[in-house]
């Protein structure tokens, strides 16, 4: 009789560890959000951005001051790169840089979404993705239109080129606004903004936050509402893929077709 027991029992104390130890699991992994960062992130951030367009237009009033503006010794795409490029340094540099110098908080790739090189997988997702949100931002724009019919669709959006003399003024133009805008964007954004909140709050207020803070940084209405749904297919390409590449694809196609038509199609129908 005491085999017979001792063999009931046992089984019972193993099932009941393992349900035991189940049930600590799930504690273990249950999310503990801190809602306090879904403000401090962003605002960094724009700390950050707001930063690098101080110190820059810092730089071009002493310029002028000393009398030797920028804009007087390069031509006006050469002036508008230097611009961009200075503006997106600056800002990516602040926001990694100075956590690591203040308090050693190193911000890793796999944060910023760089962990990996790009993949045949993120060249295939970029077309669907931005079919994806050609669909989603017609549909958004459509509702706002009807319930705003003075929403300004058609306004065009300040790029920061205004004059083109040469093919390299051209070929300067392209390489800010299709390659070097849409890298350092998805960087700041899909890649350090988004990396980090989706650490501290869920993923889909970090995405929203992400879009949201993207939106306010081009400054216009009709621009916000375009570049808000692209966020939000960005960021999911980004939880989608585990890096920013996608993303950064999406953004050169969508980039390179405004740059076509703001710029060359006028040439080509000239």
């Amino acid at each position: 009789m005491s085999e017979n027991l001792s063999g009931n029992t046992e089984p019972h104390r193993k099932k009941r560890g393992f349900l035991s130890r189940l049930r600590h699991k799930k504690v273990r992994e249950k999310r503990h959000y801190h809602w306090r960062m879904a403000v401090l992130i962003p605002l960094w951030v724009a700390f950050a951005f707001l930063v690098s367009n101080v110190a820059v237009s810092g730089i071009l009033l002493f310029m002028d001051w000393v009398g030797h503006p920028l804009d007087s010794y390069l031509r006006p795409a050469v002036y508008q790169t230097s611009i961009a490029v200075i503006i997106y340094s600056i800002s990516i540099a602040t926001v990694i840089g100075v956590p690591y110098l203040v308090r050693k908080r190193v911000t890793s790739l796999e944060t910023l979404g760089l962990s990996r090189l790009l993949s045949w997988s993120d060249i295939g997702l970029s077309p669907a993705a931005f079919v994806v949100y050609m669909l989603l931002v017609a549909v958004t724009l459509g509702l706002i239109t009807n319930l705003l019919p003075a929403f300004p669709i058609d306004e065009v959006q300040d790029v920061g080129f205004k004059a083109f003399g040469s093919q390299a003024d051209n070929i300067l133009a392209f390489v800010t606004l299709v390659v070097l805008a849409p890298i350092a964007e998805e960087v700041l954004f899909r890649g350090y903004l988004y990396g980090k909140l989706k650490k501290h709050v869920p993923v889909v207020l970090a995405a929203i936050i992400t879009s949201l803070m993207f939106g306010l940084a081009h400054f216009q209405w009709n621009v916000a509402v375009d570049v808000f749904v692209l966020s939000l297919v960005l960021c999911g390409l980004r939880s989608l893929t585990g890096s920013i590449w996608a993303g950064i694809l999406v953004h050169m196609i969508k980039n390179g077709i405004a740059f076509y038509i703001l710029f060359l199609s006028p040439i080509v129908g000239a």
